[in-house]
């Protein structure tokens, strides 16, 4: 069974997703043509999923789109950009 869709909620920059009524997120800060990514959280009852590495290639989908670059600045987004190398053309110098 596949994973419900992301929910992206500008107004309090945050992406998330509910599943087995547990949400998890992933919150961002903009500013000076960035994304950073501040917080990444998949609670332990859904873990292991891949569900934050959806959170994060949502957040990279919509900096593209906004033509901004990206700061993993949580220990989550750091490693996830670490292991997926592709993804590195929105990394911010």
């Amino acid at each position: 069974m596949g994973l419900p869709a992301i929910e992206h909620d500008r107004a309090i920059r945050r992406f998330e997703l509910e599943v087995e009524g547990h949400r998890a997120e992933l919150q961002y800060r903009l500013g000076g043509g960035r994304l950073a990514i501040v917080h990444t959280g998949v609670p332990t009852a859904i873990g292991g999923r891949g569900i934050a590495a959806r959170l994060v290639e949502a957040a990279v989908g919509f900096a593209r789109e906004q033509g901004l670059r990206v700061v993993p600045e949580c220990s989550y987004a750091e490693a996830f950009f670490r292991r997926h190398p592709q993804y590195g053309d929105v990394l911010a110098g």
